[in-house]
């Protein structure tokens, strides 16, 4: 049983949520949950709202009959998304760019096997 979740247009830089991504990719659901529950950055709580989707997901397609605790982030995937261009006004009449950076990420959740990973 596999499901998936995605969350676009994340406003977080790519490479921010990717070293949170790295965390808990390999990892059963309930470690996951547990690590990103205890991680101090600000791409935790999105992750770990996403991760609770697929989970939500998979129940759902299930229809009740997967076993939560055997899931397994499989893989974990942050791209970027569009970048918001703005302008900041300087000195002497100049204008410097700001690049808003977004994000989306892409989950899928698998049920690992009885002698399966970690």
């Amino acid at each position: 049983m596999e499901s998936t979740a995605h969350l676009r247009y994340l406003r977080m830089s790519p490479r921010k949520v990717a070293d949170v991504a790295s965390l808990v990719r390999g990892k059963r659901v309930g470690t996951a949950m547990d690590v990103l529950r205890f991680t101090k950055r600000a791409a935790a709580l999105p992750l770990r709202k996403l991760i609770e989707s697929a989970i939500a997901n998979a129940t759902d397609r299930s229809r009740g009959a997967v076993d939560v605790d055997k899931l397994v982030v499989t893989h974990i995937s942050v791209d970027s998304g569009p970048i918001y261009k703005r302008v900041m006004f300087r000195a002497r009449g100049q204008g410097y760019r700001i690049h808003k950076k977004t994000s989306h990420v892409h989950v899928v959740l698998t049920e690992a096997n009885s002698k399966g990973k970690q």
